[in-house]
């Protein structure tokens, strides 16, 4: 990147207790995303992959913009949904990730996501979810009408409210994060939330060394408590910069998974 700033990135992923695994992902710089596929294993497996497919060609990228991965997205979307299905069984996936880019010379990560795949960030040793589940337990928690406790239980807590080639529109969520040479970011499919807790999460990340030590024991631990999904984990760190002068600057100072504005700290959705 032209900013000097660095990252070092690992990868695991599991069947679990599935026949397959409709996970798919990209952990090439500046792109690190992770995709779980519905509508069955060979369609969901088929989505999944096609919506990474979609983000190849952004590899080796100096530079991703909003509108970059806006349009990929869409691509895929229009791919998947001229996919060969049944009636009322219809491919589909969610996406979410990490994107390297840059805001006036310093580093940031653009992070999208649709569906229930998730971001975290660990900065000075705390876990901050990045995304937010577009789901419809999440909907229900929000209302007041669950509690978290609650929504672990909830019959229907696999069933998302937004995926890629399952509706007619996407909207995917876009933050704008700066990005520090300490941070440890995390992209995940649910099969890793469904099984460990957040607090469980952030032990693994601040205990293992490097990123590749992380995300084995992230899927290690999610097969260790039951690994009813698929689960498929990316983990990207910040390796700080070329330039001993540059800096980041502070928050303060920048402006089974089932269907159901500018740019700033805040996210965008895209109609």
């Amino acid at each position: 990147m032209s900013t000097g700033f660095e990252t070092a990135w690992g990868v695991a992923t599991a069947t679990g207790r599935r026949s397959g695994n409709e996970d798919s992902y990209l952990a090439d710089p500046p792109v690190f995303l992770v995709a779980d596929g519905m509508g069955g294993h060979d369609a969901g497996e088929l989505a999944s992959a096609i919506v990474v497919q979609e983000f190849r060609d952004l590899r080796g990228h100096e530079t991703v913009e909003p509108e970059d991965l806006f349009d990929r997205i869409e691509r895929g979307a229009a791919r998947i949904r001229a996919l060969p299905a049944p009636p009322g069984r219809g491919a589909g996936t969610t996406v979410a990730g990490v994107v390297l880019s840059s805001r006036g010379g310093a580093p940031y990560w653009l992070v999208v996501n649709i569906g229930d795949s998730r971001v975290y960030r660990v900065a000075d040793g705390v876990l901050s979810q990045v995304t937010v589940d577009h789901s419809e337990v999440q909907e229900l928690i929000d209302s007041g009408e669950l509690t978290p406790s609650e929504a672990d239980v909830y019959p229907r807590r696999h069933v998302v409210t937004r995926a890629v080639g399952a509706f007619a529109q996407v909207k995917p969520e876009l933050w704008m994060i700066p990005a520090g040479p300490d941070d440890r970011m995390l992209v995940c499919s649910d099969g890793l939330t469904g099984e460990l807790s957040d607090p469980d999460i952030l032990e693994l990340l601040l205990t293992a060394g490097d990123p590749q030590e992380a995300a084995d024991a992230l899927v290690q631990a999610a097969l260790v408590h039951g690994g009813h999904d698929n689960v498929t984990v990316v983990v990207v760190d910040g390796r700080g910069f070329d330039d001993d002068d540059a800096t980041v600057p502070s928050l303060a100072e920048s402006d089974d998974t089932q269907p159901r504005d500018e740019l700033d700290l805040m996210p965008r959705s895209a109609s």
